[in-house]
């Protein structure tokens, strides 16, 4: 059974926008995270082009499905506050810099963030809006639920409380 660290950091793969990198990867994935299987076979036999119009469909139209963990929290973009200031803050602890276009709380960041140094309080902190992604994307029908799956699956449960 591979360690939650091989998960989260193949999770964090998974989740980022299929590309060439992606596609060469999907075997490694497949063999060190047994758990994304469903997910790995599916981008294993959907064509490139498929696959990323389809991602592009699941995330980046509007926020139903937003992977930046700050949504879930602090609601639409104009209330996100200083929550990015302190994954950034928290990354810097760590001796880790956000570098690349997506904010430092996009739930691949915080996946690899969590893979390099072990702490899960990020995820855990939040779990409910991780879980109420994932309903969603079960609910969408899409491959990407087995992997939000996965992860939460190593988290202490979610708190009873905010609706989807």
């Amino acid at each position: 059974m591979p360690s939650d660290a091989v998960l989260y950091q193949a999770a964090a793969l998974c989740l980022t926008y299929p590309d060439d990198d992606l596609i060469a990867r999907l075997p490694l994935l497949r063999e060190a995270a047994p758990q994304l299987r469903a997910f790995t076979d599916h981008a294993a036999v959907t064509p490139r082009r498929e696959l990323a119009a389809h991602y592009v469909r699941v995330f980046d139209l509007g926020d139903r499905h937003s992977l930046y963990l700050s949504r879930w929290h602090d609601g639409g973009t104009g209330r996100r506050g200083t929550s990015p200031v302190r994954f950034r803050d928290l990354y810097r602890l760590h001796g880790l810099e956000c570098s690349g276009e997506e904010l430092p709380d996009f739930l691949p960041a915080v996946l690899e963030f969590t893979a390099r140094t072990g702490d899960t309080g990020l995820l855990t902190e939040y779990r409910d809006g991780l879980e109420r992604l994932r309903a969603r994307l079960t609910d969408y029908g899409t491959p990407y639920a087995g992997v939000l799956g996965a992860v939460c699956a190593t988290l202490p449960a979610a708190s009873t409380g905010t609706p989807p």
